[in-house]
């Protein structure tokens, strides 16, 4: 995860010419680096679950393709029972864990140690239902005229629940659902693309997700999709997600926690 904060600083206009081109860098204010969190722990229903991984990282300039990686960073998370388990670095900000114990509906807190600062985040592992079929057909899109699929499951009666869609092929889609008006019913997770072909595999799966972290995905929708404008466009706020710095509230972290429970499949297109 980058995040990427912008100040223009000069107006610059590129003069054109039928015999030559200048390449001009805006000149940018740089701002302090952040703490960047990518901790997903995912346990897919029927396996054991014990292998997990969280990802650190900084902010970094605009110029910059990679966020750098926090490599000296203790990492752990604690259950509601007091069970520790310590994530190991292991290469380029990634940190594992070979034993971890998910239990659903029970509650965690990420605790994460970097340059003198405490940093925690707390949530429920959140349980998900099964996959009941995949379904095709060839009127999606624009035009209608696309290969769709439809991924049906179906929705527990008199609970509030919320939904994480990821289809992958060669490109990868993200949706999100909550049950507030289908509560009880069978319903589907949608996913169309003009390049899809006969053949091609589909990897779906389906996430149980908190609120608070349905919340955060729907700002960042929201965000990604109004930031059309360019570098002089009126910058969207930040997204903050549910990481605290216990030490310094100022110096605020990025990214999210969550665990979930995942069911997977895939489909051939025919």
């Amino acid at each position: 995860m980058k995040k990427i904060i912008i100040i223009v600083t000069a107006f610059i206009t590129i003069m054109l010419s039928s015999s030559c081109e200048d390449v001009v860098e805006i000149n940018l204010d740089q701002s302090k680096p952040r703490l960047v969190v990518e901790a997903s722990i995912e346990w897919l229903k029927n396996t054991q679950g014990n292998f997990q991984s969280v990802k650190l990282s900084t902010t970094s300039d605009y110029y910059e393709e990679e966020a750098p990686a926090v490599t000296t960073a203790r990492v752990q998370i604690v259950d509601s029972e007091d069970h520790v388990f310590v994530f190991n670095h292991v290469s380029d900000g990634i940190y594992q864990n070979s034993y971890f114990e998910p239990q659903l509906n029970m509650r965690y807190q990420l605790q994460v140690e970097y340059k003198d600062e405490v940093y925690t985040a707390t949530e429920i592992f959140v349980p998900v239902v099964d996959l009941d079929y995949v379904e095709q057909t060839e009127n999606g899109g624009f035009n209608g005229e696309q290969i769709e699929l439809k991924a049906y499951y179906t929705d527990p009666a008199n609970e509030t629940n919320y939904y994480l869609f990821t289809f992958k092929d060669e490109k990868a889609s993200f949706e999100i659902y909550e049950d507030e008006f289908t509560d009880g019913n069978q319903i589907f997770g949608y996913y169309s693309n003009e390049d899809i072909e006969p053949g091609d595999e589909i990897y779906i799966e389906l996430a149980g997700i908190s609120r608070s972290y349905y919340q955060y995905l729907f700002l960042l929708r929201s965000q990604i999709g109004t930031n059309a404008g360019g570098p002089f466009e009126t910058k969207p706020a930040t997204v903050k997600g549910n990481v605290v710095n216990q030490t310094n509230k100022e110096n605020y972290a990025l990214g999210y926690f969550r665990l979930s429970q995942v069911v997977e499949t895939s489909y051939i297109v025919n």
